[in-house]
């Protein structure tokens, strides 16, 4: 089994940073592995990738050195054990709200005595009954990565707890449905919002864990990383592009080429009608 490059730097005190794939052809993910990126966030919560898909595409990520650090919706823990025989070398679990569920997501995704994953071997991550079993466990056990999302103002109340439980790695903060079900919505400089950094980077020392988010900036990212944030996730496929094809249009216009920006249009109406 390929070890997590992201839980070796993250146990040294070294900063990972994580970039998102949605797209789902597989070049996309072995150009970023290639690439050398500590991570690829494979979300699986709000995209509608299959367990199949979403195993063509760790398979890409193998020729380079990126983790694939898959995300299951909340809840599903038998996914995770999929995910994992697939060959992710981690679990991003959203939405944990408790010490309890926290203990869910290792007991799924560890092997006994850790927890209570189930035993088979003969997919990408043995790989392919290639190692011997005992050895494989005990790597397994060893070298999977696990994060817990901290995403409501009820996670925040437990996230001590929740850090604390044996097998957890990484506390990730998900200031964007914070922000939602807070009330507070996108506002990140809201006090609530900074609070919580804070908390996770109080909570994740104490446990002698990881902690992380997603940052937009490198100004940004050095602010969490005086809080001792290491896990850091930035950048997805899909924004690149736009970002690419609105730059496009930008330098041409000038030139006389015009664009039916229907994505425009929608958010100026929006826009409109909320003024």
């Amino acid at each position: 089994m390929r070890y997590s490059r992201v839980k070796a730097k993250l146990q040294r005190g070294e900063p990972a940073l994580i970039t998102c794939c949605h797209f789902i052809d597989p070049s996309i993910y072995e150009l970023t592995s290639l690439l050398g990126f500590d991570g690829i966030w494979l979300d699986l919560e709000h995209h509608a990738t299959s367990d199949e898909t979403a195993a063509t595409l760790m398979r890409a990520a193998r020729v380079g050195v990126s983790d694939v650090i898959a995300r299951p919706a909340k809840g599903e823990f038998m996914r995770m054990g999929r995910l994992l025989e697939a060959g992710a070398q981690g679990i991003m679990y959203p939405r944990c709200e408790s010490a309890e569920e926290a203990a869910e997501l290792v007991k799924f995704a560890k092997f006994a005595p850790l927890g209570e994953r189930g035993v088979d071997g003969a997919n990408g991550d043995n790989p392919y009954c290639a190692m011997p079993m005992k050895q494989y466990l005990r790597a397994a056990n060893d070298h999977t990565l696990l994060i817990t999302q901290i995403e409501s103002p009820r996670a925040l109340e437990h996230v001590e707890a929740i850090a604390k439980v044996p097998g957890v790695d990484v506390l990730m903060l998900g200031p964007g449905d914070l922000s939602v079900m807070a009330g507070i919505p996108y506002q990140f400089d809201h006090p609530l919002i900074t609070g919580a950094y804070e908390a996770l980077s109080r909570a994740a020392k104490n446990a002698g864990i990881a902690w992380g988010t997603v940052s937009g900036t490198p100004e940004h990212t050095q602010r969490l990383m005086d809080l001792g944030a290491t896990f850091i996730c930035h950048g997805a496929d899909l924004i690149m592009v736009k970002q690419g094809m609105e730059r496009i249009q930008q330098q041409y216009a000038p030139l006389g080429f015009t664009f039916e920006n229907r994505l425009a249009a929608e958010a100026l109406r929006l826009e409109q009608e909320s003024a």
